[in-house]
């Protein structure tokens, strides 16, 4: 149950969230809100593969 939530919610992510590799952001750059969305893209993609 827990897994399909996150695969359901890293296809919303995707969706809805703007990709920073495509954009080719510099994390060593980037802001405490791109960082955040970031974190939680992975957080949510790291859940969803588990």
């Amino acid at each position: 149950m827990k897994k399909k939530a996150f695969k359901i919610l890293a296809k919303v992510n995707k969706a809805l969230l703007p990709s920073f590799t495509k954009q080719k952001l510099d994390l060593s750059k980037a802001s405490k809100l791109q960082m955040a969305v970031f974190g939680w893209k992975v957080y949510v993609t790291k859940n969803a593969l588990d």
